[in-house]
């Protein structure tokens, strides 16, 4: 089968920990070009060393993706360095789950929500729109959620962001006729990946889980105290509990590595055994 990720240039925004670190180092070693975009230089450059001294190609920049200069800078650094952008994927983001009488304490991180999980996608598609049009060809991938299928409870400025997120990328794809694929990744529940360090209030997971709040409690306590079956930590198991980041990089993977004729525009990846999720 023909390899459509090898000598791709890829931007990732979000590069410099977590899921953005594991899916552009997944990416650099399918043989794909790296530019790992953060707002913590320092961290970008992490990444993009550990993908160097893999022997893979990666390059650092630090971006704020809050901001259109910023992003116009990083396409144009990516242009200049590697002649073009195949793929943008647009991956940095929060997740300050409240409830709206947390606004006192959720305020701030609400409008910062709001500034990098959309603002941050819309910036990165003009920065890339033209060049990717002018060339006919071009990816951009946004990482979105199962919180922007329908409204829950504590999640109502997260889950409007991503809900955003799905009509933004469509209406883009309509828009570019072909030209730009868009694709959407709506992961579960992935605790490795380190967003859950941006919940400002716990409790409001409760809404994603829903009437099955009781079963998600038990298994989460389960999990924490280190007393799940082996089933539930198999990926082989049918009883698998929750998903692990590199899963969700294999479906990143996935979208890209599909012939120029093929748009998987909508992923959406969940642990067999999480029942417990709506």
């Amino acid at each position: 089968m023909a390899d459509h990720i090898a000598g791709k240039v890829i931007i990732v925004t979000g590069a410099g920990s977590g899921f953005g670190r594991l899916t552009a180092q997944k990416a650099a070693a399918r043989g794909a070009r790296l530019v790992c975009a953060d707002v913590n230089e320092q961290a970008a450059e992490q990444t993009a060393v550990s993908i160097r001294e893999a022997g893979g190609t990666a390059m650092a920049v630090a971006v704020d993706v809050t901001r259109i200069e910023d992003m116009r800078a990083l396409v144009a650094k990516t242009l200049e360095a590697l002649g073009v952008v195949d793929v943008l994927i647009n991956n940095a983001g929060i997740m300050p789950l409240a409830f709206m009488a947390d606004h006192a304490q959720a305020i701030d991180a609400w409008s910062r929500c709001i500034d990098i999980n959309f603002r941050g996608v819309v910036n990165g598609a003009a920065a890339v729109y033209d060049a990717m049009m002018e060339r006919g060809e071009g990816h951009i991938i946004n990482i979105s959620s199962i919180y922007g299928n329908h409204p829950v409870v504590g999640a109502a400025v997260y889950g409007a962001t991503k809900a955003a997120v799905n009509y933004f990328s469509h209406a883009v794809r309509q828009e570019a006729r072909g030209k730009i694929r868009v694709t959407l990744v709506k992961p579960t529940g992935v605790p490795t990946t380190g967003i859950g360090q941006t919940v400002v209030n716990t409790a409001g997971s409760v809404g994603i889980v829903g009437q099955n709040a009781a079963d998600f409690r038990r298994l989460a306590l389960q999990a924490m105290a280190g007393e799940l079956a082996p089933e539930q930590g198999d990926p082989e198991s049918i009883d698998y509990f929750s998903l692990q980041a590199d899963e969700i990089a294999d479906a990143v993977l996935y979208a890209i590595d599909q012939p120029l004729g093929v748009t998987v525009s909508d992923i959406t990846v969940r642990a067999t055994g999480e029942h417990y999720i709506l």
